[in-house]
C-alpha cells in the first residue's frame, strides 16, 4: 500500500458494480475499527431494533449535518472477527441509483473513512489471514472472469484446492529438510541417510510442481477462444467497432485512415463464448507500396479466422473497393457477417439495406461511436463460431517471450520477417509504422520463440501525443509481459539519448537485454570505429549487456540472435547456492575490505539470493554500504558468476543492536 495510508485506517467503497440508471441495490462496505461508529452516527433505525452483530436493520442514511434523509436501507453489522476482512465490517444496503449512492459514500468518508484502494479489502483478508495469497488471487480471478469457464476455475481456486496442493508440496519439502537438518545436527545417533530415496522424492516433488505449471499455462489456455477478424477498406470504424466489442479502449482510433496497419488480436467474450477479436488495417484491391502491404496483412487475418465480419460504411454504401472485398470473401468457406457501421437512426438503417446487394446476406447495422446494434451484432457473432475450440495444446515449457524495442525506423518490423520467413507486418521506409504490439512464433534453433514487434519510441510518453500516445503505452506493456528485450539501435545514425533511454526501460521492467546493432552491413571501416567508440561511451553502464551487429534486411548473422538471447535467459533464470555465494564474498571482503569512515568499518555478515528473473541478491552487513562498493560487488559477482544479458540487484540490510535496516542500490 503507499505510504499516507495505514492498515489501522477505516475503509469504504461500493461493493457493487455501478452504471447509470443500472441495478435496483447497491451496498457501500465500510472495514476497520470505526466502521461500527461510524454507521450508528449516520444510521437511524425506527423502534427498538438491536445493532447485533450478524442482524439485518431497517432505517434511513442521513447527513448528520442537517438531519436531511438521504436513503432508504437496510445496514448489516458483521463484528471482528466473523467478517470478511477479520474486522469490523458494516454494509449498508442502499438503492441503486448512481447519485444516492454517490451521497451515501460521500457521508461514509466525511465521517472519517477512507476511499478504499483496489482489492484493499481482499488484502486486509489476507494480512488478517482469512485467505492465503491463492484464494485472493481466485476471488480477483472470479471478479474479472470474462467466461462461465474461466469463472469455474476461479472458484475452484477459490474452494482451496490450489492451496491444498501446494500445502501438501511444502509439507514434502520440510520432511526432507528435516531429514537433512536432523543429520547434520545428530549424524552420530541417526541411521545413514538414504539418499537414493531423498532424491527420488524431490524429483517426485519437481514433477508435480510442473505439473501445477502446465495446468496453470492449460488454464490460460481455456481462458482463449476462437478468432474473429475484422476486416474492409481504410476508415470505416474496423478499430471503433473493436473497441466496442472489446468494452473497452485498445485500438488506437483516429479520424483519418490509415491508422492500423498490422492485424492485432485482443480477447472478447459474449454470452459465455470466449474469442479473439483481429483488427486489421484498410484493405484495397489495386493498393501499393505500405498499403500493399497492409492489404496482405488483412487477408492473413481472413485466412486463419473462423468468422471474419466485414465492415462497410453505411452512409457511403458499397463501394468499389466493398465489392472487391467481397470477391474474395466468396472465394473462402469461412462464415462472413456484414456490418453496415456509422448507422445512428431509424433513416440511417434504411439506407443501409441497399447493402443486401453485394450478396452477404442481412446487414447488421451498428454504430460503433454510440454501441447501436452491437449487442445483436455480437449474438450473431457468438452464433456463427464453430461449436467446438479446436485450437490445439501447448507444452507445458512454452516458448520464450521476446520484446523487440527501439526508435522509429530501427528496422524491428525488418528483423522480425527476417526471422518468420514471411511479410508478417508491414514495414516501411515512414517512421511508425507499426502502432501497435504483434506477436508472432518464430522457431529458431528448433526451438519456438514469441517474438513481439512493438511501435518505436520516439520520446517520452508523457511527451506523446494522440495515436503516438497510446501505442509507446502498449509497448511499456509489451516489455512488462516479455522475458527478454532485444533493443535495436541504427548502426548508420548517431547513439542517441533516446536510444539509451529505451535500454534504461527494458533493464528498469528487470528483462534480460540484448543489443542489436542493426544495418551492420551498410557501414563502411571509418563509421565502424566511431560506432565502436560510442557505444563504449554511451553504454559505459551496461557493460554487461549482449551485443549482436545484424542486418535485418539481408540476415546477416541473425542466426547469432538465437545463442545471445539463450545467454541472457540463462542469466536472468541463474541461482547461486546460497554456500558459494557467502564463500565468494569472503574472498571478496578479505582481499578489498569496505572503507573506514569515521572510524568504522562496515563488515558483511551474510548474503543470500532472494530472487531470479532478475536475480536479486540481499547483503547483510553491520553498517551502512557505499553505493561505491555496492557497485564493486555488483562487478565482481559478475565475473565471478557470469549474468551475462540480465541486470542484477543488490540490496543491503543493516543489523545494528537487534534491529534492521534495508539500503537498496
Amino acid at each position: 500500500m503507499s505510504a499516507p495510508f495505514s492498515q489501522s485506517d477505516t475503509i469504504a467503497a461500493v461493493a457493487t458494480a455501478l452504471a447509470p440508471g443500472q441495478g435496483s441495490v447497491a451496498i457501500v462496505r465500510l472495514s476497520g475499527v470505526e466502521a461500527e461508529p461510524i454507521a450508528r452516527r449516520l444510521f437511524v433505525a425506527p423502534g427498538q431494533q438491536i445493532w447485533d452483530s450478524h442482524r439485518v436493520l431497517y432505517g434511513h442514511v442521513c447527513d448528520p449535518a442537517s438531519g436531511e434523509r438521504v436513503d432508504e436501507a437496510l445496514l448489516l453489522v458483521m463484528r471482528a472477527p466473523r467478517s470478511f476482512t477479520r474486522e469490523t465490517v458494516v454494509e449498508l444496503h442502499c438503492h441503486g441509483g448512481l447519485i444516492c449512492v454517490q451521497r451515501v459514500l460521500e457521508l461514509v468518508l466525511a465521517a472519517g473513512a477512507r476511499r478504499a484502494l483496489p482489492g484493499e479489502f481482499s488484502q486486509r483478508a489476507f494480512l488478517n489471514g482469512r485467505l492465503d495469497l491463492t484464494r485472493a488471487e481466485a476471488i480477483s480471478e472470479l471478479i474479472t472472469a470474462r467466461s462461465r469457464r474461466a469463472a469455474q476455475l476461479a472458484m475452484a481456486g477459490l474452494d482451496g484446492g490450489l492451496e491444498r496442493r501446494i500445502a501438501s508440496l511444502r509439507e514434502r519439502l520440510l520432511d526432507q529438510l528435516a531429514e537433512l537438518e536432523a543429520r547434520v545436527d545428530f549424524e552420530e545417533d541417526l541411521p545413514p541417510l538414504d539418499g537414493a530415496a531423498v532424491a527420488a522424492e524431490l524429483e517426485a516433488v519437481r514433477v508435480e510442481l510442473e505439473r501445477l505449471l502446465a495446468e496453470a499455462e492449460q488454464g490460460q489456455l481455456l481462458r482463449e477462444g476462437l478468432r474473429v477478424a475484422i476486416v474492409g477498406r481504410p476508415n470505416v470504424g474496423k478499430s471503433s467497432l473493436v473497441n466496442r466489442i472489446l468494452g473497452r479502449r485498445e485500438a488506437v482510433v483516429e479520424d483519418r485512415p490509415g491508422v492500423t496497419r498490422d492485424r492485432v488480436a485482443y480477447d472478447a467474450e459474449w454470452a459465455g463464448r470466449v474469442f479473439t477479436v483481429v483488427d486489421t488495417g484498410g484493405w484495397e484491391p489495386d493498393a501499393k507500396g505500405m498499403s500493399a502491404r497492409v492489404a496482405q496483412q488483412a487477408e492473413v487475418a481472413m485466412d486463419a479466422a473462423d468468422v471474419v465480419v466485414l465492415v462497410v460504411d453505411g452512409q457511403v454504401g458499397a463501394t468499389d473497393t466493398d465489392d472487391a472485398v467481397v470477391r474474395v470473401l466468396r472465394r473462402s468457406t469461412t462464415p462472413v457477417l456484414l456490418v453496415a457501421n456509422k448507422v445512428d437512426d431509424a433513416r440511417a438503417e434504411t439506407e443501409a439495406a441497399q447493402l443486401w446487394s453485394l450478396g452477404l446476406g442481412e446487414p447488421h447495422t451498428v454504430s460503433a461511436l454510440h454501441g447501436r446494434g452491437s449487442g445483436d451484432l455480437l449474438d450473431a457473432i457468438v452464433a456463427a463460431l464453430p461449436a467446438e475450440d479446436g485450437r490445439h495444446e501447448v507444452e507445458p515449457d512454452g516458448p520464450r517471450r521476446v520484446a523487440l524495442l527501439g526508435k522509429p525506423n530501427v528496422g524491428k518490423s525488418s528483423l522480425l520477417n527476417k526471422l518468420a520467413g514471411n511479410e508478417r507486418v508491414v514495414v516501411d521506409d515512414v517512421a511508425g509504422t507499426t502502432v501497435d504490439p504483434v506477436d508472432e512464433v518464430v522457431m529458431l534453433g528448433e526451438q519456438p520463440w514469441i517474438f513481439v514487434d512493438t511501435a518505436g519510441i520516439r520520446r517520452r510518453a508523457k511527451e506523446a501525443s494522440g495515436h503516438e500516445y497510446f501505442a509507446t503505452l502498449r509497448t511499456q506493456a509489451a516489455v512488462e509481459k516479455a522475458e527478454v528485450a532485444v533493443v535495436l539501435v541504427d548502426a548508420a545514425e548517431p547513439l542517441a539519448e533516446q536510444d539509451v533511454r529505451i535500454l534504461q526501460l527494458a533493464v528498469d521492467a528487470g528483462r534480460a537485454v540484448v543489443l542489436a546493432v542493426n544495418k551492420w552491413d551498410a557501414l563502411d571501416d571509418e563509421r565502424r570505429v566511431y560506432l565502436e567508440r560510442e557505444l563504449e561511451k554511451e553504454l559505459v553502464t551496461f557493460p554487461w549487456v549482449s551485443r549482436v551487429n545484424i542486418s535485418a534486411l539481408t540476415g546477416r548473422h541473425v542466426d547469432k540472435l538465437v545463442p545471445a538471447l539463450r545467454t541472457a535467459l540463462e542469466s536472468w533464470d541463474t541461482r547461486v547456492p546460497t554456500a558459494r555465494l557467502n564463500a565468494f564474498l569472503s574472498e571478496v571482503v578479505a582481499a578489498h575490505p569496505h572503507p573506514v569512515r569515521g572510524g568504522k568499518q562496515p563488515r558483511i555478515l551474510f548474503a543470500t539470493q532472494a530472487d531470479t528473473r532478475p536475480p536479486r541478491f540481499v547483503v547483510f552487513a553491520s553498517g551502512f554500504l557505499e553505493a561505491g562498493y555496492r557497485r564493486f560487488l555488483e562487478r565482481r559477482l559478475r565475473e565471478e558468476f557470469g549474468f551475462v544479458g540480465s541486470p542484477i540487484e543488490v540490496s543491503v540490510k543493516v543489523r545494528q543492536k537487534g534491529r534492521s535496516r534495508s539500503d537498496s542500490n
